[in-house]
């Protein structure tokens, strides 16, 4: 049953995928291609370059997790950043768009106005008012054997019949011609004269223009925002220290130190160097406490055993531990597989269990508990396993579990602090800003139902290799009993 159940969430997010990317990419279409170009060749092959890029989105989400398709990762991840950036930028720019494209009609329809005398108008007004309220006489029979003479003048007393709409009226200047018994008047649709109308060259090139500025400023923006995020990613974390006081901590405790890392992703775009330079930047802290919590790997360990292998070289002084993520549960061969390789590599797992970290004559009691992820495979978060029973609660509890929102149940159990993930504090911004709806804390130091939740932002990345607005993170986590 918890086989079918992570089946159908797999197939229910491969859905949501697809639909979303379909969406953006005809949203992409429409701006980038239908509304820059005209129709013929070059549109069709833009079109179909981009619908190529539409199937190589979601292929790449599907296929990367396979060993047979890790060769999509760097183009197709990196085309689903730029894809999200074109996205952003181009709604961003579609007001100054609209209103671009706004001025630029205002600007037609006043110079259609000054082509036309404000007399020729009048005349035109006073004509039509009298014409319009005049009955028209009915049609008088012509014998077909009386000649049709020149048109003679009409002395001014003689009544002026009314306008046949078959016959065009008197010429004058500037009032138009009769062509073919239609009247065409100067700059209404006549597009030989430079009128603004949608099919007048000139206008076309005008708002192609605007369309054309539009898009390539969207293409400049993507680009930049993806290469600045894929420096960030791919560069060193940064060094988060943080000071946490926890009032019930023994005063004894105070200035134990947590290097916290979480999110590593071990996977198809990192290398062994990820790994051994995130050991190095550990070891060069001097923890007392190593809390890896969750989303380590993104495959099994025959794929990827060798990346984790520099864990082996962590130092600290009363050990380092880990506990599931999400990404654990995802793997082809379950999380248990990594439990044990861990645990060949000097990496305590802490599954629903807690231990005891003395130092300097107190104790804390140290807990951690498997992510929600499990829940499908029954290896779900149990917090009466890790925090209840014979626990003394007059000890101070740090709990490690990879996501926020277990806070929740934490505070059920007085858990003074929980040192979480996940969120990778949003990796790519606007997606901040989509976190909370799912997380009680981005990132940083929080609370939920009095207990603090420190969420860091993880040391790698998941998905395209960019950062944006939210650097890779190694935290440093002091805890004191009281404020200095």
């Amino acid at each position: 049953m918890g086989e079918l159940e992570g089946r159908v969430t797999i197939v229910g997010f491969v859905s949501l995928v697809v639909c979303a990317v379909t969406l953006v990419h005809c949203y992409l279409w429409h701006r980038l291609i239908r509304s820059t170009t005209r129709p013929g060749r070059t549109r069709r092959v833009l079109t179909w370059v981009l619908v190529a890029l539409a199937v190589l989105a979601p292929v790449t989400l599907v296929a990367s997790r396979s060993e047979w398709g890790h060769f999509l990762a760097w183009p197709g991840f990196f085309w689903i950043a730029v894809m999200f950036y074109l996205f952003v930028f181009l709604v961003l720019l579609e007001i100054p768009r609209a209103v671009a494209l706004t001025i630029l009609r205002l600007v037609e329809e006043r110079a259609e106005r000054r082509r036309v005398p404000p007399g020729v108008a009048a005349r035109r007004v006073e004509r039509a008012a009298p014409i319009a309220a005049q009955p028209v006489p009915a049609a008088q029979p012509v014998s077909a054997a009386q000649p049709v003479s020149a048109a003679q003048p009409v002395s001014a007393a003689q009544p002026v019949p009314a306008a046949r709409p078959d016959v065009a009226g008197p010429s004058e200047p500037g009032a138009g011609s009769a062509v073919g018994g239609v009247i065409v008047v100067p700059g209404a649709g006549d597009t030989r004269r430079g009128g603004g109308t949608s099919n007048d060259p000139a206008a076309m090139s005008r708002r192609l223009f605007i369309t054309r500025t539009a898009a390539v400023a969207a293409g400049a923006g993507a680009l930049g925002t993806v290469g600045f995020g894929v420096r960030t990613a791919l560069g060193d974390p940064v060094i988060e220290p943080v000071r946490v006081v926890l009032p019930r901590l023994d005063p004894r405790l105070s200035g134990l130190r947590f290097a916290v890392v979480s999110d590593i992703h071990l996977g198809p775009l990192t290398g062994t160097e990820h790994a051994r330079r995130i050991v190095r930047m550990i070891n060069s802290l001097r923890p007392d406490v190593v809390a890896v919590v969750g989303d380590l790997v993104d495959g099994t360990v025959a794929e990827l055993g060798p990346l984790a292998r520099p864990l082996k070289d962590l130092e600290s002084r009363y050990g380092a531990y880990f506990v599931t993520g999400n990404h654990e549960y995802y793997t082809a061969n379950g999380p248990q597989e990594w439990m044990e390789e861990l645990r060949g590599l000097g990496v305590r797992p802490l599954g629903n269990e807690r231990v005891e970290i003395a130092h300097a004559g107190a104790v804390l009691d140290l807990a951690g508990v498997n992510d929600i992820g499990g829940v499908a495979s029954g290896d779900g978060p149990d917090f009466e396993r890790a925090l209840g029973g014979d626990r003394d609660r007059s000890r101070s509890t740090v709990l490690l579990a990879h996501q926020p929102v277990q806070a929740v149940q934490a505070a059920r159990y007085g858990v003074d602090l929980q040192l979480s993930g996940h969120t990778h504090g949003g990796q790519m911004v606007p997606f901040n800003l989509v976190v909370p709806m799912q997380q009680p804390v981005v990132s940083g130091l929080g609370e939920v139902d009095g207990t603090q939740v420190y969420v860091t932002r993880g040391a790698g990345f998941w998905g395209p290799p960019v950062r944006v607005g939210a650097p890779p993170e190694i935290t440093l986590l002091e805890v004191h009993h009281e404020r200095p």
